[in-house]
């Protein structure tokens, strides 16, 4: 594992929950490149949730695709705590994944063919606790997403924000250091939104889960700890 660490902890700086630092991609579109982020820095401190607002197309999902480890910089590093994730194998990028980084999409991604209790086990089962443990702690979660009574029911039966607090319940069912989440709730009517991001909040601050939070609504960006913007390839206050 590479644990190379650059000269601000190697002076005794307690490291972030997640830093990116002078992060670079770029895709080939035709006959020419098209530059993404152009050494793009970010740092997410232990417990802090921060609201990531900018305009489609300006690198969003790539950001946070290279934050979750989904997908490999040009350049730059990825640390989560004091491991730099960058040169790491694809064995330990996933386990770190699975273990450490939690996932919230616009779709919510649940199988259909489970209900909401089986949708929250199973990331918990595959990482090896028992049935037992997994629907104990599942059932803790869906009650804190105010879900208790729809633990039963299969995502065809729940409405869409009801999916979404399934969803989110499923992202930290493993306890993650980080979570993830890419316009949670772009898909939600203003009202919906409003009471899926309470729960979120009330969930996040209670873990003291590190949140990275893409949206498009700045009224729930301004109820976060603060907000950024991409802009011409770089991170910046917004």
């Amino acid at each position: 594992m590479n644990m190379a660490v650059d000269p601000r902890r190697a002076s005794g700086v307690t490291p972030a929950a997640l830093e990116l630092t002078d992060i670079t991609r770029s895709f080939d579109e035709g006959n020419r490149k098209l530059h993404i982020l152009k050494g793009a820095n970010l740092r997410i401190e232990a417990g802090e949730m921060v609201a990531l607002v900018a305009p489609s197309g300006t690198g969003k999902s790539t950001l946070l695709h290279i934050a979750g480890l989904l997908e490999r910089p040009d350049g730059g590093n990825v640390f989560l705590g004091p491991v730099n994730c960058s040169d790491l194998s694809d064995d330990k990028r996933t386990a770190i994944r699975r273990n450490d980084i939690g996932f919230v999409y616009q779709f919510h991604h649940l199988l259909p063919e489970f209900t909401a209790l089986e949708n929250v086990m199973m990331p918990q089962m595959i990482r090896g606790l028992s049935k037992k443990l997994a629907a104990e702690r599942a059932n803790e979660l869906l009650k804190y997403m105010k879900l208790e009574e729809r633990v039963t029911h299969r995502p065809s039966e729940l409405s869409g924000g009801e999916q979404q607090r399934v969803a989110i319940a499923r992202a930290v069912a493993n306890a993650p250091r980080i979570l993830l989440l890419d316009e949670p709730t772009g898909n939600l009517d203003p009202k919906t939104a409003h009471y899926v991001f309470d729960a979120l909040s009330a969930l996040v601050r209670a873990s003291g889960l590190s949140t990275l939070f893409a949206t498009h609504n700045l009224e729930l960006a301004g109820r976060m700890d603060r907000s950024i913007t991409l802009q011409d390839g770089l991170v910046t206050p917004l």
